[in-house]
C-alpha cells in the first residue's frame, strides 16, 4: 500500500468535530527533567524535535523521552514519507533517522543546504538549494538502506521546491540565487510540459483533493490542475503566500499571508485560503498572529493555525470561519531570527502536538475533546517539530 492509500484510509476514518473545549495545560515543575526511557522498544507513532545541540526522540502515544540524540549544527526535521523514518537536514544533506527505533544513521542524501522534503503519491521529493539536485524515491525502499531513486538537476541552484505527481510528472521551481520566478511541469520522461513565471518569490507547495499542486507566491499562488497552469492573484498588490498546507479531503490549501514588504518581520493576523475547484482566494483575521511553524491539517481537512494568543485556531475551509480555539499555551511573541525556537505544531491523525519552548515542554492534544493529554517536560527548549507519516 502506498503512503498516500495509508494516509487517506486512516483520515477517511475521522471523525465529525466536537462543541468547542479548551483546557489550560498542567504546569511543569520548574525543574523537572525526565529521565530518558531505558526499553529498548519500538517507539509507537515517533516525533521528533530538534533542540540546539541534538533531536528527541518521543513516543507519540505515551509521549514519553526516549532518546536524546546529540547532533552538532542547526538542524531541521521532517517525515520521510514513512511510518519510521525522519529525514534530518544537516550542513552536509539530509540524513536518514530511524525514529522507531530512535538511530540516527549514516545514510545520507549528500546536497549543499538541503530545503524542502514533499511527499506525496508515494515518492518522496528532496531539493537541494546549494545545487539544485532534486532526489526522487520510495520511502519504503529505506528500510533497507539508501534508495537508488532518481535524480534532476535544476537549471539554476535556488531555494526550491518539487513535487513528482501520481503519474509521474514532476513540477519544479524555476529561478536562481538573486531571482525566483515561478514553475515548470515536466513529464514522466523529464521533457518540458508547460511554465509559468509570473510568480515573483516563489516558494512552497502544498497539494489539495483532486492532486491540485498549489506554489506560492509574493503576488498569490500558482495552480497546476488537469495538466494547466493558472493564477490566483491576492488581494493586495503585495500578498506574500509562501507557506501552505493541503489535505488530501479538502479541495481548499491553507496558506500564511503578508502584505508588507518592507517589514522587518511582518507578524501576519490573517490566513489565507485557496479554492482549487472555483479558483478563489479568501483571507481569515484571526485577531492574533502566528509563523511560519503555524499551520497544519485536521483529520477531516479542518485548517489549523496555532496563533502568538497560545490557541490552535480550528478553521472550517469551506465557511471560512473560525469553529473553534483550543487553548495550549500562554501569550508568546516571534523571534526576529527565523531560526530561533518558538511554538510549532504538527498534526497527525487525531493528535495534535504542541511545542513549547518557553515552557521546555511538549504537549498532546486530543483533537474530538480539545483538551491537553499529555505533557511532558524537557531538558533543552524544542526548535522544530514533526513525526513520522501515518
Amino acid at each position: 500500500m502506498t503512503v498516500r492509500s495509508r494516509t487517506t484510509a486512516l483520515l477517511a476514518a475521522g471523525f465529525l468535530l466536537t462543541a468547542c473545549g479548551a483546557q489550560e495545560p498542567p504546569a511543569a515543575p520548574a525543574s523537572a527533567e525526565p529521565p530518558l526511557a531505558t526499553s529498548q522498544k519500538t517507539v509507537t507513532d515517533p516525533i521528533v524535535m530538534t533542540y540546539a545541540g541534538g533531536l528527541y526522540v518521543l513516543d507519540g502515544q505515551t509521549l514519553e523521552l526516549v532518546k536524546d540524540i546529540p547532533l552538532a549544527g542547526y538542524n531541521r526535521v521532517n517525515p520521510a514519507g514513512d511510518e519510521r523514518h525522519i529525514l534530518v537536514s544537516t550542513s552536509t544533506g539530509f540524513r536518514v533517522l530511524d525514529a522507531a527505533s530512535a538511530t540516527l544513521k549514516e545514510d545520507e542524501f549528500k546536497g549543499g543546504k538541503p530545503g524542502h522534503v514533499v511527499r506525496h503519491a508515494g515518492t518522496t521529493v528532496l531539493f537541494s538549494d546549494g545545487t539544485g539536485e532534486v532526489t526522487m524515491f520510495d520511502p519504503d525502499d529505506l528500510a533497507t538502506g539508501m534508495p537508488k531513486g532518481e535524480t534532476y538537476k535544476a537549471a539554476a541552484p535556488h531555494h526550491g521546491v518539487a513535487i513528482e505527481l501520481e503519474k509521474g510528472e514532476l513540477v519544479v521551481t524555476l529561478g536562481t540565487e538573486e531571482k525566483r520566478t515561478g514553475i515548470a511541469v515536466l513529464g514522466k520522461d523529464r521533457k518540458e510540459i508547460t511554465r509559468n513565471e509570473d510568480c515573483p518569490g516563489v516558494h512552497g507547495e502544498a497539494t489539495a483533493q483532486g492532486e491540485a499542486v498549489v506554489i506560492g507566491c509574493e503576488n498569490g499562488v500558482l495552480l497546476y490542475k488537469d495538466g494547466k497552469i493558472s493564477k490566483i492573484d491576492s488581494a493586495n498588490e503585495y500578498g506574500r503566500i509562501g507557506n501552505q498546507s493541503g489535505s488530501d479531503l479538502s479541495p481548499i490549501v491553507l496558506g500564511d499571508y503578508k502584505k508588507d514588504p518592507d517589514a522587518e518581520l511582518e507578524r501576519p493576523t490573517r490566513i489565507s485560503l485557496i479554492d482549487t475547484e472555483t479558483g478563489k482566494l479568501n483571507l481569515v483575521d484571526l485577531g492574533t498572529s502566528y509563523t511560519f511553524r503555524s499551520l497544519a491539517r485536521g483529520p477531516q481537512g479542518e485548517a489549523l493555525v496555532l496563533g502568538t494568543d497560545g490557541a490552535v485556531h480550528v478553521i472550517d475551509p469551506a465557511s471560512a470561519k473560525v469553529i473553534r480555539t483550543i487553548k495550549v499555551l500562554d501569550e508568546w511573541k516571534e523571534p526576529l531570527e527565523w531560526q530561533q525556537p518558538r511554538p510549532n505544531i504538527f498534526a497527525r491523525d487525531k493528535v495534535v502536538y504542541v511545542s513549547d519552548p518557553a515552557g521546555k515542554r511538549v504537549h498532546a492534544i486530543d483533537f474530538t475533546s480539545g483538551k491537553v493529554t499529555k505533557t511532558t517536560p524537557l531538558p533543552q527548549p524544542p526548535n522544530e517539530l514533526t513525526g513520522t507519516a501515518d
